[in-house]
């Protein structure tokens, strides 16, 4: 259960939940799930970490459960496609919507960075290091965020909700 505004530094691999398994190649592979977490219109989540520098790819996901997401966030440094992209997506009932892909990535290599994603009741706004703001539309009109996932490629520092 997380109060109003709940901020964790995760600098220790042994809190509850949050783990960082050896992978291969030198990557760090993080692996957060938060789950009975509440955020609603007008709530932000502040996350800040290091992108690897072998880095291939991480992801957000914010909804109620692992099946049903309301937004999957997914930026990627080799996509077969378009080379360094930012995916985003929804899942409802196990079933992946259809891929959002934005071709300017301001998210670098070995580089630190900082998000804000928010829930604005209709629509999902990521902004990005370089003031760059990704929206994405809440196709399934969820109007409260239960869960939330960190993954991949990324050394996560803090997490915030408020």
């Amino acid at each position: 259960i997380f109060s109003q505004c709940w901020t964790q530094k995760l600098s220790r691999p042994e809190l509850p939940g949050c783990y960082q398994r050896p992978a291969t190649r030198n990557h760090v592979k993080t692996q957060l799930e938060l789950k009975n977490v509440n955020i609603r219109a007008g709530d932000q989540l502040k996350v800040k970490g290091v992108i690897p520098h072998n880095a291939e790819r991480f992801e957000i996901d914010l909804g109620c459960g692992a099946e049903d997401l309301a937004l999957h966030f997914n930026p990627r440094f080799h996509d077969d496609t378009d080379g360094a992209v930012l995916v985003c997506n929804s899942k409802a009932a196990g079933s992946w919507g259809s891929e959002k892909r934005e071709t300017h990535n301001p998210l670098h290599r070995g580089t630190d960075v900082k998000m804000v994603l928010k829930l604005t009741g209709d629509m999902f706004e990521v902004e990005l290091p370089d003031g760059q703001e990704v929206q994405f539309p809440n196709r399934g009109g969820m109007d409260i965020i239960s869960y939330i996932k960190i993954a991949g490629d990324f050394k996560l520092r803090s997490l915030k909700i408020c």
